[in-house]
């Protein structure tokens, strides 16, 4: 039995797409004894309802909604304790300063924002109220990505001297950014940003380093109206009732997945925001393949590349150092099935469709003198990020201890976004960016 109201943390969430749903569902299931929700914001009430709609079919009551405008009436009227923001990356810095000065903890989605003066505003407010922010990185919680952790600090390749880092989106879930919002550099930062921070928190925290300088050169190769040529763009706006997206293998069909129906589909006439853009229309502003060359403050090197139109999906990191090399693969899924392509990457892991492709992982340490040794998988899976969303939300709302710091803070945050930001500087630049020159930490 739950404890009394009083004693659970009153929880509102601010921006209710897609990706609110895992916390609205863990925290009104999983942690209903340590936390409340309270209400939603949006700027949209559709998307509102049907979060409320969802609630009841768990059989939680529909909470009260808010208009983001009405932000700060509802931190007052429902006496929120912790917000949650899961709103467009370009404005979580307005939410999160907010309630930090009402007097709110913040958990935020990653990135925590966007740009290096949005970073010092949180930064400030964390300073200035003595509040907390906690960035859901929930990398950090991938069991494979603690068992590395684990591997590293105990010196298993002795002192670090690099890391490479692959990371492919295939054409489904990589074309996924460049049909919506994120495909305009001024909302989500680009993939540098919106994506590789999860990657650049990954080292910094295995490597407990702090990244100095950057050098990276990006290019929007493959979707947008420069790759016309390569010859898969289809003649239209938007894939919804567009007889020319109807064979088209980027295309994503909204109407066939209900809760995307009611989402997005259902509340286009309040906002006008297109769901299913063509991946190769007009107007895409970020990157699609990226090489970034960081050094931290260890010394320490790393490669990083991201292509985001591969014809497999998942990731390769290879660790060299005094006692060895360790090798971690990971393939989240070997190719995209036709029936797969215009839906979402995760839909068949949460039952819409079966699931054709397949997925594995490797974790092999290379010691000098020695044969290799191939290191037993902990706790892989392909559900929930790795199985990550699940241990991250014990943590974050059900207080579950944290000796490996998975945690993330806003000053980790900032971290990981200052790597994306140098990036994203040193491709228009050509020159490579000091971190420092971006924003100044303690």
């Amino acid at each position: 039995m739950s404890p009394p109201a009083a004693h659970r943390r009153r929880h509102a969430l601010v921006g209710t797409g897609a990706r609110a749903e895992m916390f609205v569902r863990a925290l009104v299931t999983e942690h209903a004894d340590t936390a409340r929700l309270v209400a939603f914001a949006d700027v949209n009430q559709t998307r509102m309802d049907a979060h409320n709609r969802w609630l009841t079919e768990l059989g939680h009551p529909a909470v009260p909604t808010y208009r983001a405008e009405d932000f700060a009436t509802m931190l007052a009227e429902e006496r929120v304790d912790v917000v949650l923001v899961t709103s467009v990356d370009v404005t979580h810095d307005e939410y999160i300063v907010a309630a930090l000065r009402a007097g709110c903890d913040v958990v935020t989605e990653k990135p925590m924002t966007v740009d290096a003066a949005r970073c010092r505003r949180i930064l400030d407010a964390v300073a200035e109220t003595g509040r907390r922010v906690t960035v859901a990185f929930n990398y950090r919680y991938n069991p494979l990505h603690e068992q590395v952790r684990r591997l590293l600090a105990d010196g298993a390749v002795g002192e670090i001297g690099s890391v490479h880092f692959e990371w492919l989106l295939d054409v489904r879930h990589g074309a996924d950014y460049f049909r919506r919002w994120h495909r305009d550099k001024a909302s989500s930062g680009g993939l540098m940003v919106h994506k590789a921070s999860h990657h650049f928190d990954l080292v910094n925290w295995w490597l407990d380093a702090t990244p100095v300088e950057v050098y990276a050169a990006g290019r929007l190769f493959f979707y947008g109206d420069t790759g016309r040529r390569h010859g898969y763009a289809r003649d239209y706006d938007r894939a919804h009732d567009a007889p020319a997206a109807a064979d088209d293998p980027f295309a994503l069909r909204m109407a066939e997945h209900p809760r995307l129906r009611e989402l997005y589909l259902d509340a286009e006439a309040e906002d006008g925001y297109h769901r299913d853009q063509n991946v190769f229309a007009p107007g895409v502003t970020i990157e699609d393949d990226m090489a970034v060359l960081a050094r931290y403050s260890t010394g320490a090197t790393m490669t990083y590349h991201l292509t985001a139109y591969a014809p497999w999906e998942g990731y390769r990191v290879m660790v060299n150092g005094s006692r060895g090399r360790l090798e971690l693969e990971v393939t989240e899924s070997d190719f995209v099935s036709p029936a797969a392509a215009g839906a979402l990457k995760g839909a068949a892991l949460h039952g819409d469709e079966a699931a054709a492709e397949n997925g594995a992982a490797t974790l092999t340490l290379r010691p000098f003198w020695a044969p290799p040794t191939r290191i037993p998988v902990q706790g892989y899976t392909r559900q929930g990020h790795g199985g990550a969303d699940v241990r991250m939300t014990r943590v974050i709302f059900g207080g579950e201890p944290d000796p490996l710091g998975r945690a993330a803070t806003a000053r980790d945050g900032a971290l990981a976004l200052l790597t994306g930001l140098a990036a994203n500087r040193s491709f228009d630049t050509g020159e490579p960016v000091r971190v420092a020159d971006l924003l100044t930490l303690p």
